[in-house]
């Protein structure tokens, strides 16, 4: 079981919100896929951004939210437009 600080993008701050909604190690959230993982932070902070989202499928990548692909940014973009609550 990893500590979600071990993956790339994954700081104090993004790991305390996603243990606050039930994801607790990095086998949980590469289980739910960033998507989900967003919703679900999204419940508790209504102004989760794009850059977290970005930040959480570069942790399920296992890369820098740098270096996701242009088509996976513009499909978590229209993903994050579409499900945005604020």
């Amino acid at each position: 079981m990893a500590n979600l600080t071990d993956l790339p993008n994954i700081g104090p701050y993004a790991a305390e919100q996603l243990v606050r909604v039930g994801i607790e190690t990095s086998e949980d959230l590469l289980a739910l896929g960033a998507e989900r993982a967003w919703l679900k932070v999204q419940t508790i902070d209504p102004g989760a951004c794009l850059h977290l989202l970005y930040g959480l499928e570069g942790a399920v990548q296992g890369i820098p939210k740098k270096e996701l692909d242009s088509t996976r940014k513009r499909e978590l973009k229209e993903f994050m437009d579409a499900n945005k609550l604020t």
